[in-house]
C-alpha cells in the first residue's frame, strides 16, 4: 500500500539532451523519478544514432552518481608534495582570484608561459578562442595522440577526413573496406548503417591485425602487421594504374593529376607546379593559373581550358624552356616498384590476396556504377545531368594514423581513394558540412615570436595548416617558438599540437620553462601520456632550490583520475547531465551527408556540489582578464554566461556566424546565418537539441568543385574563399618543404642536423616506410608489435570507474596468436611479462585466434592506479589490469646527432607513434598474484562521494531516494 502511494505521487520527466559517454554525441531521453535519473535511452528523433543506444550511452547514470566525482575546488595542501593527493577546500571566489592573479602577471609579461591543454573536449573553438585571445601559443587539445595524422593526411590531400569530416556512404556502397578502426569510432551511427549494408548484400572487409568489434562480423578478416597500411595502400594503387583500371574521368578532371610540374632540378621552384603569367592567380594561396598539355594543340593551356585533352603521361618543354611532366606521370613511377610481392613481404599479406583486393575494387567500380538523376554545375561552368559513384568505400581511424609513418600511409590511402573516383560521390567517401576544406584549409598558426606579445592577443588562432616554410612558428635561428615545439622544423604540420610532449618539454625548460600548465579532461599521469613512469616523475619533480620543476599544474576534471594527484589545485567540472554544451559548426558538429547538423547539450539534472561547467569557467576568466572576446570596448564583462556567450559570440562583429546555426535572427527564422536569438536554447531544447539543415540535392555531391555549392559555403561562413578544391595527388605543399631542407629556397631553410629528415619524409607522392621506432630497436630481441584497443563498451579512462560498465571490462589480458604463446612457453590464461626496451609490465595472457601471430594487444585504459577513481586499492582495475603505456617511450634518439632525442612521433605532423613500440613475452613467475608496476593507493579527495559506492552499484535494485542520500553524504564527509 505504501509504495504504491509512493508511485502515485512520484513526479516522472523525460529530458533530451546528447550523450557525451564517447565522442559520437548521440542524441537521448534522460528519465527522470523525482528528479534522480531512472533510465536512459536513444532519442528515435535524432538524425544520428535514429534511437539506438550502446552499453556506454546506457550506462551514463553511473557516472552522473559515481563515487569519483569532485565535488568542490581543492587546492594541494601547503605541506603536502605532489602525487601525495593532499588537499583541502577552498571557494570558487578563492580559486578564480588565485588564477587571476597568476595569469593576469602573465599575460602581462610573458603570455607563453601560460599552457592550455584538453582532453577528449568538444569544445575546441572555446579554448582555441581563450588562448588567442590571452596570446599563448601553448594550446593544444588531444589531436595531437589520437589521430591528427588522418585528419592531417587526409585534408592535405582530398579537403575532409573520416569521422566528423566525412566518412563511408554505406547506403549505396557495394564493396567495404574497414581499416585500423576501433569500436568507439562513430560507435552507434557506424553499427546502423554497417548493419543495414549487409542486409543489402554489401561485402565488408576488415583489415586490421585484430578481429574485434566491427571486423568480428566482416565477411573477410585480413590480417596485416601493424604500422605496414602505407606499403598495401601502395601495391593497391600500383594494381590500379597497372591496369589502367582508375577512373580517368574523375582523375583527370578533379584532381592535380594532369597539372604540370617544373622539372628542371636546377630551378627553385623545381617540383613545383607551374604557372601561367598571363593568367590571374586570383587568390596567392591557392593559385587558379596552373598548366595543362593539351594532347589536341600539342601546347600548354590553362587548367581547365574548354576542349582541352589533356596528358597525364610523358615529359614536355614549355615555350620558355622548361621542362614539365603532368603530376600523375611521377606518381606512376613512384609506384612502379610497389608490387604486390613487395607488399607481401612488409605487410604479411600474401601478394594473391592484395591482387584480388584490388580486382574487387577495380570489378565493383566497373559492374556497379551509381547514378543518381541530379543535375549539378562544376566550378568551370560545366554542366551535369547526373552525379555518379563508384561504390568501394572505406573507413580508418586511428590504427593507421597511430605510428611514426602515418602522416605518409594516410596520404596513400586518399590517393587510392581518389584513383577509384570515390571522394564525395554516392557509394564511397561523403564530405560532411563544413568540409570540404581548401587544401590546405587557409587558416595559419602564427609564424614569428614577435606576434607573442603582452597583454596582445594572437593574430591568428594557435594552431593552424602551414602551406609552406613561411607559415612555421620559429625563432631567425629556426628554433621552435610553442613548447611542444609544433610547426617548427621538427614537426611542420603539427596541426593538431604535439601535446603528448608537453610534459617532457616543461620539465625540461627546452624550449623554455612554463609558469602555469592547465590541463581540461586529460589523464597525463596515465593513459594519456607514452612513458607514464617517467611523466609522472616529471610532474613531482622539483629543481635544486625546492621549487617544482613545473611550478603550477591545474587541473579540471569532473572526476578523480592519476591525474588530479599532482594538481596544485583542481577545478570541478560537472557531468554532461548537468550542463549545456554546444556542438558547433565552429569546432566539431555532427553534420549528416546531407547537410549541415550541430547540437546542444542542456541541464537535465542540477550541478552537484558546488561544480562548474569549464567552459563557464573559461567566460569567467576571460572577462576578469579582460580578454577582447569576452569584453566591451569598454573593458565590461560581455557575456553573463556560457550559455549567453554561445547565444551572442559572432565571428567578427555584425558576420551573422555563431557556434550555433539553427533558429538564429530575432525572430529565430533564419539558419545558419543570422543575428543571435536570445530564445535559440530554448529552440534547440524544443527540438530535441538538434538542427538539421538539408542541402538541395544538387549540393550535395562533387562538393570539391561543385561550383554553387562553393559559393553557398562562402555565403554561410563555412569557408572563406569560392575556389575549386582540387584532389592533391601530389602536394606541392610537402615539395615547398623539401626545396627549403635542400637549400634551394631563398626563405626559411631547417637547421642542419635536421635538413636530411625533411628531405626524406616531405615527399610530395605518398611513400612507405618502416616506422621510426624500429630503426632504435633490436627486432631479434623484441620481435612483436604491441598495440592497444578501446573497447567498445569504454571510453578512456572515463569508464573503468563506471559501475555498470565494470561488469563489462574490470581486468585486462594480454592478447595472442597460440601458436606464438605456446612456442615461448606462455599457457592460456598464466601470469607473463611483457617487455619493451622502454619498460616492463606483468600481466595475465589470453589465447586468441583473432590476432596475427607477429601482434599482442589488449584493451586501453583498464588498467588503473590503485586506489585512483574512487575503486577500492584492491579493485580489479589496479590488481589484474594494466597499461601498456608504460612501455612506450616519448622520445626517440634522433639519427645522426649525439645526445638529441625528438619526440617518438611522426616527423611531418607530430602524431604520437603510440602503435611502433616492439616487445618480447615470457612466464612470469609461478606465484604471481597481481599485476606490476604497482602503486600507492591514492587517497580520497576531500567532497568525494566515497562510502556511498554500494549505494551506486545497488541503487538500481529497486528503491531509495537516491538523490537526497547522496547530498546527506558529501553534507557529512565534506573532507572525506
Amino acid at each position: 500500500m505504501e509504495h504504491g502511494a509512493r508511485t502515485q505521487n512520484e513526479k516522472l520527466d523525460v529530458k533530451t539532451t546528447t550523450c557525451y559517454m564517447c565522442a559520437c554525441r548521440c542524441g537521448i531521453r534522460v528519465h527522470l523519478r523525482d528528479g534522480e535519473v531512472r533510465y536512459i535511452d536513444g532519442n528515435p528523433n535524432h538524425p544520428l544514432n535514429q534511437g539506438v543506444i550502446c552499453a556506454k550511452g546506457a550506462s551514463g547514470i553511473m557516472k552522473q552518481y559515481s563515487p569519483a566525482r569532485l565535488t568542490q575546488p581543492l587546492m594541494r595542501k601547503p605541506d603536502a608534495l605532489r602525487g601525495e593527493a593532499q588537499f583541502e577546500p577552498v571557494s570558487w571566489e578563492v580559486a578564480l582570484d588565485m588564477l587571476e592573479t597568476r595569469l593576469a602577471h602573465l599575460r602581462a609579461t610573458d603570455p607563453k608561459k601560460f599552457a592550455l591543454f584538453t582532453g577528449r573536449d568538444q569544445m575546441q573553438a572555446l579554448t582555441g578562442l581563450f588562448a588567442k585571445n590571452f596570446g599563448t601559443p601553448n594550446y593544444a587539445a588531444h589531436g595531437g595522440f589520437c589521430s591528427a595524422n588522418m585528419a592531417a593526411g587526409m585534408i592535405y590531400t582530398i579537403g575532409g577526413s573520416f569521422w566528423e569530416f566525412g566518412g563511408p556512404d554505406l547506403d549505396r556502397a557495394k564493396l567495404f573496406f574497414m581499416i585500423g578502426t576501433a569500436e568507439d569510432h562513430h560507435s552507434n551511427p557506424l553499427k546502423i548503417a554497417i548493419s543495414k549494408f549487409k542486409r543489402a548484400g554489401g561485402r565488408f572487409i576488415a583489415i586490421n591485425p585484430v578481429r574485434t568489434g566491427y571486423a568480428a562480423i566482416a565477411d573477410e578478416w585480413v590480417p596485416i602487421r601493424p604500422g605496414t597500411d602505407g606499403a598495401l595502400f601502395m601495391a593497391l594503387i600500383h594494381e590500379l594504374i597497372a591496369a589502367d583500371a582508375w577512373d580517368h574521368e574523375f582523375v583527370t578532371r578533379y584532381t592535380n593529376a594532369a597539372e604540370l610540374l617544373d622539372m628542371n632540378e636546377a630551378s627553385d621552384t623545381f617540383g613545383l607546379f607551374v604557372k601561367d603569367g598571363e593568367t590571374p592567380e586570383r587568390n596567392a594561396l591557392f593559385p587558379q593559373n596552373h598548366l595543362w598539355w593539351d594532347k589536341k594543340t600539342n601546347r600548354a593551356v590553362a587548367h581547365h581550358a574548354d576542349d582541352a585533352e589533356p596528358a597525364l603521361e610523358g615529359r614536355y618543354t614549355l615555350d620558355d624552356g622548361t621542362p614539365v611532366t603532368p603530376s600523375f606521370a611521377l606518381l606512376r613511377e613512384q609506384v612502379a616498384s610497389c608490387t604486390p610481392e613487395w607488399a607481401a613481404a612488409i605487410t604479411g599479406i600474401p601478394a594473391a590476396t592484395i591482387k584480388r583486393l584490388a580486382a574487387e575494387m577495380i570489378q565493383t567500380g566497373r559492374d556497379h556504377k551509381v547514378t543518381l538523376p541530379i543535375e549539378w554545375t562544376d566550378c568551370w561552368g560545366k554542366k551535369h545531368d547526373t552525379v555518379t559513384g563508384n561504390p568501394v568505400a572505406f573507413h580508418a581511424m586511428r590504427g593507421l594514423a597511430a605510428h611514426s609513418n602515418g602522416f605518409q600511409s594516410i596520404r596513400a590511402l586518399a590517393v587510392l581513394m581518389s584513383l577509384l573516383g570515390t571522394i564525395d560521390r554516392p557509394g564511397g567517401f561523403r564530405h560532411k558540412s563544413p568540409f570540404p576544406r581548401a587544401v590546405p584549409p587557409s587558416a595559419k598558426p602564427p609564424n614569428h615570436p614577435d606576434q607573442v606579445k603582452p597583454n596582445t592577443p594572437l593574430a591568428s588562432g594557435p594552431l593552424g595548416w602551414p602551406a609552406a616554410p613561411e607559415d612555421l612558428f620559429i625563432h631567425d635561428d629556426g628554433t621552435p617558438v610553442r613548447i611542444d615545439r609544433a610547426f617548427s622544423w621538427e614537426y611542420p604540420l603539427a596541426v593538431h599540437g604535439v601535446m603528448h610532449s608537453v610534459i617532457t618539454n616543461a620539465w625540461r625548460g627546452d624550449p623554455y620553462p612554463i609558469d602555469t600548465l592547465m590541463i581540461f579532461m586529460a589523464n597525463m599521469a596515465w593513459n594519456s601520456s607514452m612513458n607514464t613512469m617517467e611523466v609522472r616523475k616529471m610532474l613531482a619533480d622539483k629543481n635544486d632550490d625546492g621549487e617544482y620543476r613545473i611550478p603550477f599544474i591545474v587541473v579540471c576534471d569532473a572526476f578523480q583520475s592519476e591525474m588530479t594527484a599532482f594538481a596544485d589545485l583542481i577545478l570541478p567540472d560537472t557531468t554532461y547531465l548537468e550542463r549545456h554544451d554546444a556542438m558547433s559548426m565552429l569546432d566539431r558538429p555532427i553534420s549528416e551527408f546531407d547537410g549541415p547538423v550541430d547540437s546542444v547539450r542542456v541541464p537535465v539534472v542540477p550541478r552537484t556540489g558546488e561544480c562548474r561547467p569549464f567552459q563557464e569557467v573559461l567566460v569567467e576568466l576571460g572577462g576578469r582578464l579582460g580578454l577582447p572576446a569576452f569584453t566591451t570596448p569598454e573593458g565590461k564583462r560581455k557575456y553573463r554566461d556560457y550559455p549567453d556567450f554561445i547565444v551572442n559570440h559572432q565571428t567578427s562583429p555584425g558576420s551573422g556566424v555563431g557556434f550555433l546555426m539553427g533558429w538564429r535572427g530575432k525572430d529565430g527564422r533564419d539558419a545558419l546565418v543570422g543575428e543571435p536569438n536570445p530564445n535559440q536554447w530554448e529552440e534547440y531544447a524544443r527540438h530535441d537539441c538538434v538542427y538539421h539543415y538539408t542541402l538541395p540535392e544538387s549540393l550535395q555531391y562533387m562538393r570539391n568543385c561543385n561550383g554553387p555549392y562553393l559559393q553557398f559555403a562562402v555565403d554561410k561562413g563555412f569557408r572563406k574563399f569560392g575556389e575549386p578544391i582540387l584532389i592533391q595527388l601530389y602536394s606541392d605543399v610537402m615539395q615547398k618543404f623539401r626545396l627549403a631542407a635542400r637549400g634551394r629556397t631563398k626563405g626559411r631553410q631547417p637547421p642542419e642536423h635536421l635538413r636530411a629528415r625533411i628531405e626524406q619524409y616531405f615527399d610530395p607522392l605518398p611513400f612507405w616506410y618502416a616506422p621510426l621506432e624500429l630503426d632504435t630497436t633490436n627486432l631479434d630481441r623484441y620481435p612483436l608489435a604491441a598495440v592497444t584497443q578501446r573497447p567498445m563498451a569504454m571510453y578512456h579512462s572515463w569508464d573503468s570507474q563506471n559501475a555498470w560498465l565494470r561488469q563489462i571490462h574490470g581486468e585486462n589480458l594480454l592478447y595472442m596468436n597460440p601458436r606464438m604463446a605456446k612456442a615461448n612457453g606462455i599457457e592460456d590464461g598464466g601470469w607473463i611479462y611483457v617487455e619493451s626496451q622502454w619498460g616492463k609490465v606483468r600481466c595475465m595472457a589470453r589465447y586468441s585466434e583473432a590476432v596475427e601471430p607477429g601482434t599482442v594487444w589488449t584493451w586501453n585504459a583498464i588498467g588503473k592506479a590503485s586506489g585512483a577513481w574512487s575503486l577500492g586499492p584492491d579493485a580489479n582495475e589496479s590488481q589484474r589490469g594494466f597499461l601498456l603505456n608504460h612501455l612506450i617511450t616519448d622520445e626517440l634518439p634522433a639519427s645522426g646527432t649525439e645526445g638529441m632525442r625528438l619526440s617518438n612521433s611522426d616527423p611531418i605532423t607530430g602524431q604520437a607513434a603510440w602503435y611502433d613500440v616492439r616487445v618480447r613475452v615470457y612466464p612470469a613467475e609461478a606465484d604471481a598474484s597481481h599485476t606490476l608496476p604497482q602503486f600507492a593507493p591514492m587517497r580520497p579527495s576531500p567532497g568525494m562521494p566515497g562510502p556511498i559506492q554500494r549505494v551506486v552499484q545497488t541503487y538500481f535494485a529497486g528503491r531509495g531516494e537516491f538523490a537526497a542520500r547522496l547530498r546527506n553524504v558529501i553534507k557529512r564527509n565534506p573532507g572525506n
